[in-house]
């Protein structure tokens, strides 16, 4: 019996030892050292560039996994976006955008390729931001009332740069042209950063964009912001009125900025990168270096950046259906 006995018990553990390694592999997953792809819409040298590389060097440390800016400009985004789609649903690829190509350009473009409410998942915003009017530095003028005057000085009508066409700041040059009763023509590039180099060069007197765009060479004389959109003035720039002081209302809604992933993303690297975002966008250099930007800093979380994205693009519906535009 006693032989019999040690026999079961050498039977049993070895059944046990030879079990173990694939039990372990069940309850154990190497930790995941894949780089994660940050897609942004718009060239190098622009805002969104700037941003994107600050989060992904701080990401990479708290996700512990290499983090990488993929620059894919063209149609404002439009591109990045159908990248995003296509992508797979793996905690490899996440896509760095605002409002225009999230809000704007699935409702100006007819067929975008893209819908953000189907297509993509939010994963947590971190900032708003406002837009502005800026002048380039041989157009003579330092506010809204002298702009307007040196317009009509012109014949009533000039040129107006904007980062992509049928986006937000095409619609405001419009807007501005109906206040003011001017003939304003907006001049579409492919990103800011071409359009910033235009109008350091005089080639176009002034250039509609977001602040962040224009903050450095506000701050160096180069570029003069002479208004910002928004219900107050931007910290980083203080003497700049808002439009709304000067009589302009209805313009008071921020844009904002925000990550998204392909839908089907897997949610363990959903709240991984979610709870990784709020640490980053806390920390305060990360804090800093994005209010110097002109960002309004401040994490959201994917419900709460969905819901402001959905109240946005209702705002701009209106205004754009009032314009007359028709998708293209």
């Amino acid at each position: 019996m006693l032989q019999l006995l040690s026999r079961r018990q050498f039977t049993a553990r070895l059944a046990a030892t030879l079990a173990a390694p694939a039990g372990m592999g069940a309850a154990w997953a190497a930790p995941d050292e894949r780089a994660i792809r940050i897609i942004v819409g718009f060239p190098p040298g622009g805002g969104s560039d700037a941003i994107a590389r600050l989060l992904a060097e701080k990401l990479k440390d708290e996700l512990k996994r290499p983090v990488l800016v993929d620059n894919r400009p063209g149609a404002g985004g439009q591109l990045a976006a159908q990248l995003l789609k296509a992508a797979p649903a793996d905690g490899t690829t996440v896509f760095l955008s605002h409002d225009h190509t999230i809000s704007i350009l699935p409702q100006v473009v007819a067929r975008p390729g893209f819908q953000p409410h189907t297509d993509f998942v939010a994963l947590g915003g971190f900032a708003t931001f406002v837009n502005g009017l800026a002048v380039s530095p041989g157009t003579p003028v330092k506010s809204i009332p002298e702009y307007v005057a040196w317009v009509k000085g012109q014949g009533g009508k000039s040129s107006v740069g904007i980062p992509a066409p049928a986006s937000t700041p095409e619609f405001l040059v419009q807007l501005l042209a109906r206040k003011y009763g001017l003939d304003l023509v907006p001049v579409p590039y492919k990103g800011s950063a071409p359009m910033i180099g235009d109008m350091l060069g005089n080639q176009i007197p002034a250039g509609i964009g977001s602040v962040q765009d224009f903050i450095e060479y506000q701050r160096t004389g180069r570029l003069r912001t002479i208004a910002v959109l928004g219900a107050k003035r931007q910290a980083a720039i203080p003497d700049v009125p808002t439009l709304s002081e000067l009589g302009f209302k209805g313009l008071e809604d921020t844009p904002f900025y925000g990550i998204w992933a392909p839908k089907g993303t897997p949610a363990d690297f959903i709240n991984a990168f979610t709870h990784a975002l709020d640490k980053v966008v806390a920390l305060p250099d990360v804090h800093k270096q994005l209010t110097e930007l002109g960002l309004t800093v401040g994490y959201m979380t994917p419900r709460q950046l969905d819901t402001r994205e959905r109240a946005y693009t209702q705002v701009w519906s209106k205004i754009i259906r009032d314009s007359g535009f028709k998708p293209q």
